[in-house]
Order: C-alpha cells, then sequence, then structure tokens
C-alpha cells in the first residue's frame, strides 16, 4: 500500500478513508481520463496510466475514460493562456490509436473503456445549473493558473468554468470509487467528490501524482512544445531522447518513468552524488523506458546502436531512404517527417543542426545528391536515393 499510495505520488485524498477501502478488500471502481488534445501518449502522462496499472493489478477494476467530449471543450488546467476548443473531427483523429496506446501499460483484458460524449451530449442546461449551483466563482478563480491570468487582465471564458463540471459528472456516470489525476487537476478532481453526492453515490477518493515530468528541455513535456518522449516512439529514438536529457533530470525519470524498486533507484541516486558519470547512469535509464515500451531484447539493441552511432561516430544500420530528385534540402527534412515543419527545418539549419556525410550544411537550397546521408540533430538520419 506504501508504495501505492507514495511513490510518484503529490496527494492523496481522503487517505485514511481509502487504506480503509483498500484493506476491505472491496474491488474498487478506479478512473482516468484522458483527453486526446494530440494524437500521442507520452511518458509524462504515462505516469499515470501506470499508476491505474498498480490499481488493475491489485484487482480492482480500471476504467479508462477518453474524453472525445471535453477534449473539444478543453481544459486549460495547466496552461497559462486560453486552450482553443478542438473541432470533432480533430478530436477523432487524435483519438484514433489512443486505446491502442494505453494499452502497452493496461491490461487490455481487465479494462473498462469509455468515451464520455455518451453521457456528456445528453446533459441539458438544468441539470448543467443544478451541478454549477455546487461551486462559487471563488473557488474557480482563485486556482493558481487562472488568478494569474486573471490578475493580468487576459481572458478566462465561461466554458473554462464548465470543464471541472463536465469531469466531475464523469466519475457520476461511471460510478468512480477513486480518480487519478496529476497535481494540475487538483480542481476537477475534486469536482467529482462535490457532485457524486447529488447522485446519491459516496464521494470518491483521489490519488494525485505529480506532475509535470520535464521534457527534454526542461520545460514541462508537452506535445505542443514538441519536447516529448511518447510510448509509440522507435526503441532507438526513444533510448537517444532520454540520453539527451539533462542530468538533473535523471532521479525524477527514474523515480516516475520507470518501474524500477525504490530500493534500486535510491541506490542510482546515491552513485550520481558520489560523481560517478551520469552517461552511465542514463544508460541504465533508457535501458529501462525503452523495456518498459518495446522490450528487454530491443532496448539492449537500443544501448547497442548508441554507443554505435554517438560514441564511436558509426552510421546507423537502419535510416530511412527519401527522394532527393530536384529537391532542396529544406523540402527533404520538413516533407519527411526530420522536423516538424518547414520552418523548424529553416531554424536547424541556421542553427548548424543539419549534416550530409558528416559536414555541417545551412544553405537551405542546397541539393543532395544520391547517396548522401542527413543527419538533423543528433538522432535522425536520412539517406538520399
Amino acid at each position: 500500500m506504501n508504495e501505492l499510495l507514495e511513490r510518484g505520488v503529490d496527494e492523496v485524498i481522503d487517505k485514511q478513508h481509502l487504506e480503509e477501502k483498500l484493506r476491505s478488500g472491496r474491488k474498487l471502481r478506479v478512473k482516468l481520463g484522458i483527453d486526446p488534445t494530440s494524437p500521442n501518449i507520452h511518458i509524462g502522462r504515462a505516469v499515470v496510466l501506470w499508476k491505474l496499472r498498480e490499481f488493475q493489478d491489485l484487482g480492482h477494476t480500471a476504467i479508462l475514460i477518453v474524453g472525445d467530449f471535453t477534449g473539444q471543450i478543453g481544459d486549460t488546467s495547466d496552461k497559462e493562456s486560453e486552450r482553443p476548443m478542438l473541432s470533432e473531427k480533430e478530436i477523432n483523429k487524435n483519438l484514433r490509436d489512443y486505446f491502442k496506446q494505453a494499452f502497452k501499460i493496461l491490461d487490455k483484458r481487465k479494462t473498462e473503456t469509455q468515451y464520455n460524449s455518451k453521457w456528456l451530449k445528453k446533459l441539458g442546461f438544468l441539470e448543467i445549473g443544478k451541478m454549477a449551483d455546487q461551486f462559487g466563482l471563488h473557488e474557480f478563480s482563485s486556482r493558481e493558473l487562472i488568478k494569474k491570468r486573471i490578475d493580468a487582465g487576459k481572458r478566462v471564458s465561461l466554458r473554462e468554468l464548465l470543464y471541472p463540471l463536465m469531469q466531475g459528472y464523469d466519475s457520476v456516470a461511471v460510478k468512480a470509487d477513486i480518480e487519478l489525476g496529476g497535481t494540475d487537476q487538483r480542481f476537477n478532481l475534486l469536482a467529482g467528490r462535490t457532485i457524486q453526492p447529488l447522485y446519491g453515490q459516496e464521494p470518491q477518493e483521489i490519488v494525485i501524482t505529480k506532475f509535470p515530468l520535464a521534457g527534454l528541455d526542461g520545460r514541462k513535456m508537452s506535445s505542443s512544445w514538441g519536447n516529448v518522449i511518447n510510448i509509440t516512439d522507435g526503441s532507438n529514438d526513444m533510448f537517444g531522447k532520454v540520453m539527451s536529457i539533462s542530468d538533473y533530470l535523471i532521479p525524477e525519470y527514474l523515480e516516475l518513468a520507470t518501474r524500477l524498486p525504490k530500493s534500486e533507484i535510491e541506490e542510482l541516486i546515491g552513485q550520481l552524488k558520489n560523481g560517478v558519470n551520469p552517461k552511465n547512469i542514463k544508460l541504465r535509464l533508457a535501458q529501462e523506458i525503452v523495456a518498459l515500451y518495446h522490450d528487454q531484447k530491443v532496448a539492449k539493441e537500443a544501448a547497442e546502436e548508441f554507443e554505435k552511432v554517438f560514441s564511436k561516430g558509426e552510421l546507423p544500420e537502419e535510416m530511412i531512404e527519401v527522394d532527393g530528385t530536384e529537391k532542396t534540402l529544406v523540402d527533404i527534412i520538413s516533407d519527411n517527417g526530420l522536423s516538424e515543419s518547414k520552418s523548424e527545418a529553416k531554424r536547424l539549419l541556421e542553427q548548424h543542426a543539419v549534416k550530409i556525410n558528416g559536414q555541417v550544411v545551412a544553405e537551405w537550397g542546397h541539393q543532395p545528391n544520391s547517396g548522401d546521408v542527413i543527419q538533423v540533430g543528433p538522432r535522425k538520419f536520412a539517406k538520399v536515393k
């Protein structure tokens, strides 16, 4: 129980009551909702999925809700500005592989899956009014980021005020005993506890996991910033990304992004403090993370590939082939997923982050020859045909 309620956990509400429920032997309904605001689940979002898996392994019912309705409305809990509404088409495109990705972590056979449009589309103004009556404007406006925006004179839409009601009603719809979420979700999670008694349900317990996991650039991991390690990343790319994180992030990643035992994590952190080369610890960290989403054999191969490419300066065994016929370097980079966009491709060239056959090339209009190897940043390679 200590591992369940302490590792990677920031707060439990109500901890004593939840411990009593867990000791009772009752099979509890444990809910987690994820809005598909981007197509991929990254390892920062996976922290709470792994916590749901822990409850599942103890025999409790895992309920995974993909917010196809709330995703359109938009939750700004972790945003310093208003999140725009997304169209139903955008959401449906994003959620296409969400359950498949989640089942890299959860046991599919033991997971109850839901889309919250099933019940939220049916709510009328009277129902929403009853729920809204349980909250005061001051409670919403006192939230840290909302208060910061109001104090700065930035717009806060009425739509944003309604989001916690929807997440709270999700708990009513699935009769949740426990809800999981990150620290940014605290107000939304508490909304479920407030709304459930209106429908004759006992208030859910809340387990709040540490959030956010830092991204590759040290800021919070966010798909909109592109500083993510997605759980769908290829093994070599995933390994290289982990190796690129700053050394000071190693303890955080060991705790939140691996399933290593606490004793082993403490030993590795102790080695760091005693002057062991951080690269050695990161190699272990990267291998553990890759093994979680691929397997041990693939993780070992990724470690060998990393050593070959980054330590010995050799070319990777596998790289994509790109068509270079009458194309400029900037077009090749942007058209083949070596950058997020053409503007980023130009920026990478200007920053001397692009090499051809090991030599830096900065000209946007450069036309590579057949057989040339293009390297973008430290991890992306392509061969021109």
